[in-house]
C-alpha cells in the first residue's frame, strides 16, 4: 500500500483530485486538523529520537535559560 498526502489552500483543487481518485478506484480520506497535527508530532518525535540517555537536570537547566 502506498500513501500520498496532498495539501492545498484551494478546496476546489482538493475536491477535483479526490473526485479523480475515486473515479479511478483509489480510496480517499480527508484528515481533520487534529489528525494532521498528530502526524506532524509523530514525525517530529521520530526525527528527534536519538536513543541516548538525556540528563534530566541539564535538560531542565537549558529550558529555564
Amino acid at each position: 500500500m502506498e500513501t500520498v498526502i496532498l495539501n492545498s489552500k484551494s478546496k476546489s483543487d482538493i475536491k477535483l483530485l479526490v473526485d479523480l481518485a475515486k473515479k479511478i478506484g483509489i480510496k480517499t480520506r480527508v484528515l481533520s486538523e487534529s489528525e494532521i497535527e498528530e502526524i506532524g508530532l509523530s514525525f517530529a518525535i521520530e526525527e528527534g529520537r536519538t536513543k541516548q540517555y538525556v540528563n534530566t537536570d541539564k535538560y531542565i537547566k537549558k529550558l529555564r535559560r
